[in-house]
């Protein structure tokens, strides 16, 4: 079996959808949804299923044989990506949703190569907050909006 691009992104998505789903059974059901048709693991469970098949389709039936080149990316901004999600993970929650969501995405927006600081405060800023609103007040889903300190 060659090692194509197409055949290691295959492979990736595998392990990734196997994971999911064994932790998608993870997610607790109430007991009157244990007979329900629809409940918090179908959609899990849906994708899991779709993911395996097309990672196993992409498996099977490579489109190219070409091997993967690993020259000419930009792994630097790759780590730095990794480093600032790991710290947006870390910090969304002692600082809240609104603050550590804007300067993710003003810093993300940095690493990609935009410098107009207005621009990055125009479009994080009202977007999260956009985001916020529509889940909190739209879906009622509770997500801490401020530091633990700034509630009243």
């Amino acid at each position: 079996m060659i090692f194509s691009k197409d055949r290691i992104g295959g492979t990736l998505l595998l392990v990734f959808c196997l994971t999911y789903g064994l932790l998608s059974q993870n997610i607790t059901l109430l007991p009157i949804q244990a007979k329900a048709a629809f409940t918090a693991r179908t959609m899990p469970e849906v994708l899991t299923v779709l993911g395996i098949g097309l990672s196993m389709l992409v498996i099977i039936f490579p489109g190219s044989p070409d091997r993967p080149k690993l020259a000419g990316f930009n792994w630097g901004t790759a780590a730095l990506f990794l480093v600032l999600m790991s710290a947006y993970g870390l910090t969304v929650r002692p600082i809240g949703f609104i603050a550590s969501t804007s300067v993710f995405l003003i810093a993300g927006f940095a690493l990609l190569g935009e410098r107009s600081l207005v621009k990055l405060i125009l479009v994080a800023v009202p977007l999260v907050v956009g985001f916020w609103v529509l889940m909190t007040q739209g879906l009622d889903v509770f997500i801490e909006p401020l530091p633990w300190f700034l509630k009243g």
